[in-house]
């Protein structure tokens, strides 16, 4: 056990065990996986320091929060680690894209493969997926190779080295573990604590906005959108792929199909379908949980292409295109055309509707009536492999 500030380590602690559903004063809470800011969700939190600031691209904000999804290892304490090891893979010291430190550490997290760090991956640094080795190495992105300096790879790896060392039951000395010392334990938990409470930005993609992270809990209006705002941040990081429904890869309506589906509420497959299945809401209603809509490559206002899951604060998760993954992004820049609340329709009409919101129609469908619509409303099938949509990479 190491000898660390009683008051920091019980900070943590206390972060980390955190659930990801609570109930209190009879709001559900939601820990999400965004980046929110803005009403209700960042007044309280700490402005973003100098040093954190863009201390997290979005790449790896993804597969942090996906990993640590996956195997149950909180991604802050990944994030931590990335910052501490390779400023998440962009220092360009000696180990971090090829070859090793002199310590004979590799890749962004900084695993072991050879020299005075010992062979913690297993096997080579770059070894097909299928060989088996005495380590922690992983192919978590599905290529058929594990490599150590492949950023989901080695985030994978770690995650596996802290399960191995208890980090879910003693994180201060799993991250001993990792690296030998008090200052290192001092300093990764430092940068957890952070990231918990907020306080940091996402790099953007190139050409994109910076989003300024200022908490991680954002109010969701009813258990339907919590669980389905819960299911798509664990997609985070999956890649797109047309007309897949998961649960390896998704397009955008198989995103938000399926993430309704684990609440128990069965939309329509396709965006335009979902966009009629409705019910509507004004641009000054929207909440969390609610879908938001895009005219998209093969879409217009009225029969929209791309779909997305709003986790509040003006930021949405998508499955946006071809080469690209699921991803936490703000929906305001690109000209949504409308919401709806899919929920709101599983319950009945909307409490308070406004102009322009179409009312509930029905009882959510059941499972063998999954793809049910209003009467007059088209099924809606996907386009076929190769038309329009599939190349413009939307559905």
């Amino acid at each position: 056990m190491i000898a660390i500030g009683g008051g920091l380590a019980l900070l943590v602690a206390a972060v980390l065990a955190a659930p990801l559903l609570l109930f209190a004063g009879g709001g559900l809470l939601y820990q999400a996986g965004g980046c929110p800011d803005g009403p209700g969700g960042g007044a309280a939190q700490p402005v973003a320091s100098a040093q954190a600031r863009d201390s997290i691209p979005a790449s790896y904000l993804a597969l942090f929060q996906s990993i640590g999804a996956r195997y149950h290892v909180p991604w802050v304490i990944l994030a931590a680690i990335g910052k501490v090891e390779s400023d998440d893979g962009r220092t360009t010291l000696p180990g971090v894209h090829s070859g090793a430190n002199p310590f004979g550490a590799a890749g962004p997290m900084q695993i072991g493969i050879g020299g005075a760090a010992g062979n913690t991956w297993g096997g080579a640094p770059v070894h097909p997926a299928g060989e088996h080795v005495n380590g922690v190495a992983t192919d978590a992105n599905g290529d058929g190779t594990a490599s150590v300096y492949d950023p989901a790879d080695a985030i994978a790896g770690a995650a596996r080295y802290l399960l191995e060392h208890g980090v879910l039951t003693d994180p201060p000395a799993a991250i001993f573990a990792y690296n030998h010392l008090d200052s290192y334990v001092q300093d990764v938990l430092g940068w957890a604590s952070r990231y918990a409470r907020g306080g940091y930005t996402v790099a953007p993609s190139p050409g994109g906005p910076a989003v300024t992270c200022l908490a991680t809990v954002a109010i969701a209006p009813s258990p339907q959108a919590a669980q389905a705002i819960t299911y798509a941040e664990e997609q985070i990081g999956k890649p797109y792929q047309w007309g897949a429904t998961g649960p390896d890869a998704f397009d955008c309506s198989g995103l938000v199909m399926m993430a309704y589906r684990a609440a128990g509420v069965y939309l329509p497959r396709t965006a335009a379908a979902q966009w009629r299945w409705g019910p509507r809401v004004p641009p000054g209603q929207v909440q969390p949980g609610d879908l938001v809509f895009f005219a998209g490559g093969d879409g217009t206002a009225k029969a929209p292409g791309h779909v997305g899951l709003v986790i509040g604060n003006g930021l949405m998760i998508d499955a946006p295109a071809p080469g690209l993954q699921v991803r936490v992004a703000p929906y305001g820049e690109g000209s949504p055309v409308g919401f709806t609340r899919p929920w709101a329709r599983a319950n009945g009409p909307l409490t308070a509707a406004g102009p322009g919101v179409t009312p509930a129609l029905s009882p959510s469908p059941s499972p063998s009536r999954r793809a049910a619509a209003p009467p007059g409303t088209p099924p809606g099938e996907p386009a076929r492999p190769g038309g329009r949509r599939a190349a413009r990479g939307t559905a």
